[in-house]
Formats: structure tokens, sequence, C-alpha cells
């Protein structure tokens, strides 16, 4: 695998092979990190963190696998610099590409994140845009991988919102991976059409099914329950309007019981709205599997980063 130079903005622009990959050196960088093993892959490299939009897992991740690897970050808050206010987000790119390594941008607009790759002339990786959270569905498929053994035959359910950034992902991840994708949502809010077909195709290269119901009893059969907030950032005034469709699809014990299996886990990519889109008891029931969930996004961020920017050691 041979990523060197490459940005990393969607799912749809790496290969099965490459997804695998990236796994594989993300259990690999995890595995000597516990033993207290860190690289210097990222020796004598800056990297620029911006951020449009608050972050917890993303920004920390970032930060400690390039800190991991000998590099260098420095964090841009949407105040700190003038992307796309009193500068153009072409201009900015061509600056920070000349002053940096490599460059995370997190923030609201899938086109800005794709300029400052066209521009910059290093790679940039998509740390969560309104359209796709690439990096956070690597952090899922590991997770998965360390509880299943495998990838291929799953049955991955997204309940909630789904026409968000996390069910448009993980329905790109899972229909290249050969998992059973299934989002479980109101009619009024399912992926678009354009983007269902394209999965459709990858899904029938890997022999993955891709279900899009609002039949809640599609859960049935799961190995995972995966939800996400059901407000969006930048979408709070659509709060009750959400409540209101989404209520009927909360992941309680009854949902969690519709599966038929016993070992069924639960996923969030966190923050997580208790009591609205998951119930306590389910959360702190499956919290063990949701916290390896979370740490595993500095695991394969990290491999992301030494991936396509590092040094082999």
């Amino acid at each position: 695998m041979n990523l060197k130079g490459r940005s990393f903005l969607t799912l749809k622009d790496f290969t099965p092979e490459e997804i695998g990959g990236l796994l594989d050196l993300a259990a690999e960088l995890k595995a000597k990190k516990k033993k207290g093993i860190t690289g210097n892959s990222l020796k004598g490299k800056n990297i620029a963190l911006i951020f449009e939009k608050p972050s917890t897992r993303t920004r920390s991740s970032f930060t400690i696998g390039c800190v991991d690897e000998g590099g260098h970050p420095e964090y841009l808050g949407k105040d700190d610099i003038q992307l796309g206010h009193k500068e153009s987000v072409e201009d900015t790119a061509r600056v920070l590409g000349r002053m940096f390594d490599g460059i995370e941008f997190r923030g609201f607009s899938q086109e800005t994140v794709e300029k400052l790759a066209k521009y910059s002339g290093v790679p940039v990786w998509n740390g969560l845009t309104d359209e796709y959270h690439p990096t956070q569905i690597l952090a899922d498929f590991l997770t998965l991988r360390e509880q299943f053994g495998t990838l291929a035959g799953l049955k991955l359910v997204f309940v909630g919102d789904g026409r968000n950034n996390m069910a448009n992902s993980l329905m790109i991840g899972s229909a290249k991976m050969g998992l059973d994708f299934v989002i479980l949502a109101p009619k009024s809010l399912w992926p678009g059409e354009e983007l269902v077909s394209l999965c459709r195709g990858y899904a029938q290269e890997s022999g993955a099914k891709l279900t899009v119901t609002d039949d809640i009893s599609a859960v049935e059969g799961a190995d995972a329950i995966y939800t996400d907030v059901w407000c969006s950032m930048g979408e709070e005034e659509k709060a009750a309007e959400r409540i209101a469709l989404l209520s009927p699809y909360q992941v309680n014990a009854e949902l969690m019981a519709k599966t038929g299996k016993e070992n069924t886990i639960f996923l969030h990519c966190l923050p997580a709205v208790k009591g609205k889109e998951v119930t306590e008891d389910v959360f702190e029931k499956h919290a063990d599997v949701v916290f390896d969930e979370a740490e595993n996004r500095m695991h394969t961020i990290k491999a992301v980063m030494v991936a396509t920017l590092g040094e082999v050691q």
C-alpha cells in the first residue's frame, strides 16, 4: 500500500485494499503504543490543524497522533486565520502549503477541504465536513474488527438521520468493505439517491447488501447498531422537528432486543445525547466498546498521517 502524498477527503477515493491497509497499520500502531513504543515517521513535519467546528476526539487524535510520531501540530481555530473571510480558501491553501507538510480540516463545507487539497500541494485530511466523516469510519471499522475479527459479512444498521455525514460515510465504507449495511430512518431523512446509487455499485463489487428503509424490523440479525445525534452541528434550530420525527427510532433496550442476537454491539461516534438518540441504559451497557471506538480515532488518524506523509522507518 503506497498512499504517500495522497489526501484523505472521502472514502470514495480509496480502494477496499487501501482501506484495509490503513486498518492494518492502525492496529499495528495501536499495539506498539500499548507497549509504550512510538515512532519518528513524522519527524521534522509540521501539521496545520484547521478547526471551524469544535472538537474533542478529532483534535485530540490529530494532536497526539502527530506528537507520537515526532511531528509538530499547530492548532488554527476559526478566529486564528482568515480562511474564507478576508482571504480566499485558495490563497490560504497556497500559504499553508508552503509552511506546513500536511493540513487537517474540520468544518462545514466539503468544497473547502477539496480546495485546500487542490491548492496547497500537501496531503490534506478531512476531520469532518457536513457531507463526510471518513476518519470516523476507520475508527468504527477497527472497532468492529476487534469485536468480530472481520468486516465482510457483518450486518451494520445505522439508526437515525439517514442523510447526515455519518450515514453517508458508513454507507460508502460498508459498501466497499463488504458489510451488509442498513440505513433505518424516516423517509424524509433518507440519503440522496445519487450517493445510494454510487454505493450500490460498490456493494455489487464487494458482495455487500445495501438497504434504506423506515421499517424497524430491519434491525433483525444486526451485529452492530449505530446511531448519531439527531441534530448535527449547525442544525440546532431543527431540534424540535427532529425529536418528533426520530423518537420512534431511539436506540433503546426494546430496539436492541429486536436484533434477536445476544452479542449485538452498540456504536456511537460521540458526543451522545442520552435520552434522545440512545437511552442511558443501552449506552452504559455498551460503554466499553463505544470508548474503544473513541480511542481508535487516534490510532486510525495516526495511521492516515503516517501512510500519506510519514517516512518509512
